[in-house]
């Protein structure tokens, strides 16, 4: 009997599954999973992205078995997982989403497609995002983007399943050996919480979405807290658009605040697929600095201590330490403190973007390829396009955190120590630290760690640094071809359409249009809303 196989990646499940539904009206379907050993043991790969996902397969498998089927999963390289199966039964059709993945799934992806045509199987790959596989040019994107999101979701009809000789599910699954960082914290995996994640701030929490997301006090419920069920599949884009605008449409004038909230969260979905294009149109972002001008501006200068004081929350600027803790507990942070973590990775600290990416990587659950990558070269001011952008932590805390809450929270060692000297403890004189029986220092034991930089002194050697090579006439030239290929082509941000008398979010293009991604909002590596 003829069938196709659904491959299942990062699409983990059934509504608005255009790859299912495209196969399922062929005739049976096998729904596949494949734990890639490979894939797992890459450097931007940790256990709480393997938790997660298999959370979000046993909800999937449970909703195949009412629909009278289930879902495979296979463990091993994708083509010999593949050949097996064909082997023990001949498919027509591979089908799957479109994938901007790292480096590891684009090579794979080449493999896979070149087995399907070795064996005259059929290899097809549906849209998943606003983002244009082979894309020729920006100037079209936006509209087609649009299109997209506007398009009704996919419908699955009635499915008749395949069955397998070989039959193991989610449950049979098992972390692969080495895997580690699973926060106690963080998110579960699955449709029904994505779901609920969704008409919650919907319903309710985007009232203070609009000066609530800068903050890490007030962002945890103030964001959507949806980008790790987009970023594994558990949603769909085109769902929460479309949920977004009806709520939209459906609220009454006098709701203001709650509009504004959605109109704000309308735009960061837009910019959501603007990012991952990057990637889709030039892969190397992920290892290669976009701009080939800036390339040996930090390589050379690697300092092991500045990363070690990251990576184990002991940079001693309370913030940066506090935000650091917080994204190991609960694998999550307000993209207002992912771009000062990046900035204090890249300028006073002076380190390359690349193994701070691979370690934040895994420390970010809705790690997202597209959007980390491409905003992480942004940050660090590599992209050779985009104004430079150095936040402060000692104001970020004073901006953000005045009373301390937030780093208290987090910093045990902070809550013995007055209000005065909250934002530059190291400061404190040797009486008051007796007093509050503390410690300053650059070594393990010290209670509060010592600044390895001095960090005004350290930003503007780093500023001047990246400015000068800025400024360099073959940096200057180069600059063009970074625009035409990757810049925004939107005017003003999103403009709004009326709908029904209300107004909301959309993405027009007009006659005037921008070639820059200095309209973009304030840095959100991980996307997080």
């Amino acid at each position: 009997m003829t069938y196709r196989v659904v491959w299942f990646k990062r699409d983990l499940r059934l509504q608005d599954h255009a790859a299912l539904a495209h196969a399922a009206r062929q005739g049976p379907v096998l729904c596949l999973y494949i734990v890639e050993p490979d894939l797992w043991a890459q450097p931007d790969a940790a256990l709480q992205h393997f938790e997660f996902v298999h959370e979000s397969l046993q909800e999937l498998q449970h909703a195949l078995h009412t629909l009278g089927g289930s879902l495979q999963v296979r463990a091993g390289n994708a083509v010999q997982v593949l050949a097996t199966l064909h082997a023990q039964a001949p498919f027509a059709e591979l089908v799957a989403h479109e994938e901007t993945g790292n480096a590891f799934t684009f090579e794979r992806d080449l493999q896979v497609g070149a087995w399907c045509r070795n064996q005259g199987v059929a290899w097809t790959e549906m849209a998943q995002f606003g983002v244009v596989r082979r894309l020729k040019s920006r100037n079209t994107w936006q509209a087609r983007w649009e299109a997209h999101m506007a398009a009704p979701q996919a419908v699955l009809p009635d499915l008749r399943f395949f069955n397998s000789s070989e039959n193991s599910g989610p449950e049979v699954m098992a972390p692969p050996p080495g895997l580690q960082h699973n926060p106690a914290q963080r998110q579960r995996g699955g449709r029904s919480a994505a779901l609920s994640t969704l008409h919650s701030f919907l319903d309710a929490r985007a009232l203070g979405y609009r000066g609530g997301i800068s903050s890490p006090l007030s962002s945890p419920d103030a964001c959507s807290r949806l980008s790790a069920y987009l970023a594994w599949g558990c949603i769909s884009l085109r769902e929460v658009v479309q949920s977004t605008r009806a709520m939209l449409d459906a609220l009454p004038p006098q709701a203001g605040r709650h509009r504004a909230g959605l109109v704000g969260f309308m735009s960061r979905l837009y910019w959501h697929c603007h990012f991952i294009q990057k990637l889709e149109s030039e892969p190397e972002i992920e290892w290669r600095n976009m701009h080939p001008g800036y390339d040996g501006l930090r390589e050379d200068g690697w300092r092991d201590e500045h990363f070690a004081a990251l990576t184990s929350a002991r940079t001693g600027w309370p913030m940066v330490d506090a935000c650091v803790v917080m994204l190991h507990e609960t694998g999550w942070l307000n993209f207002r403190m992912r771009a000062m973590l990046v900035s204090v990775a890249a300028y006073p600290l002076w380190l390359d973007w690349r193994p701070v990416g691979q370690w934040l990587a895994t420390q970010f659950l809705d790690y997202e390829p597209g959007i980390h990558w491409s905003q992480l070269q942004m940050q660090s001011g590599t992209t050779g396009i985009n104004t430079t952008r150095v936040y402060n932590p000692i104001k970020q805390a004073q901006d953000h955190d005045p009373k301390g809450i937030f780093v208290r929270r987090w910093l045990p060692h902070m809550r013995r120590v007055p209000d005065t000297w909250l934002f530059e403890p190291w400061r404190m004189p040797p009486e008051v630290l007796r007093h509050c029986g503390l410690t300053v220092g650059t070594g393990p034991d010290a209670d509060i760690p010592e600044p390895l930089v001095d960090l005004a002194e350290a930003t503007r050697t780093s500023k001047a640094a990246l400015h000068a090579r800025r400024a360099e006439p073959d940096v200057k030239a180069g600059k063009k071809a970074i625009v035409d290929k990757h810049a925004s082509r939107r005017i003003n941000g999103l403009k709004t359409t009326k709908t029904k008398g209300t107004t909301r979010s959309g993405a027009r293009s007009t006659s005037r249009q921008s070639v820059t991604d200095n309209t973009s909002p304030s840095p959100q590596l991980g996307f997080d809303f």
